[in-house]
């Protein structure tokens, strides 16, 4: 189990592989902001659904969940590693950063910025080239944090739902 801290403004923040038992506070930083409340429930019915995707991630070695934690193991932060190998750029592993969220009465307090350095720091250690994110277009504070941290909006992004 993957264990180690960031430190923020003098203050020192545990950084953790995710639990089972987080899930909980998983879906409320997930479901607590304009995007994600329209995606995201917090109804108790769904929590096995959330339960068994939090298994899926587990399980897998490519992805790395994790956790950001103050004071007595509580939840205020996470984010999602995704190690992505590849034949491009003579076979480069890329490692992509997805469901970044810090909690509401933790923001503005430089812990976003530790956590996005840890995640590089942490792509490199498992060998990545190159870490990737995308952001939704109307999270324009969002890029401008990114951008703060030395990414580059280099691409145009597609999706399509295939449900």
């Amino acid at each position: 189990m993957m264990s180690t801290t960031i430190q923020s403004h003098g203050v020192q923040y545990g950084v953790r592989q995710a639990e089972i038992r987080h899930v909980e506070a998983l879906i409320d930083l997930l479901a607590d902001d304009p995007i994600g409340s329209t995606r995201e429930t917090t109804n108790p019915d769904a929590r096995t659904i959330y339960e068994e995707a939090f298994t899926r991630i587990d399980k897998d070695p490519a992805h790395l969940l994790v956790v950001i934690t103050v004071d007595d193991d509580t939840v205020i932060g996470s984010m999602q590693l995704t190690f992505i190998p590849g034949l491009s750029r003579m076979g480069a592993t890329r490692m992509q950063i997805e469901a970044v969220r810090v909690h509401e009465d933790h923001r503005s307090k430089g812990i976003g910025s530790a956590m996005i350095r840890w995640a590089c720091d942490e792509g490199a250690r498992r060998g990545a080239f190159l870490a990737q994110l995308t952001s939704d277009r109307t999270r324009t504070e969002a890029h401008s944090f990114y951008e703060r941290l030395g990414f580059v909006d280099s691409h145009l992004g597609f999706k399509k739902s295939l449900s």
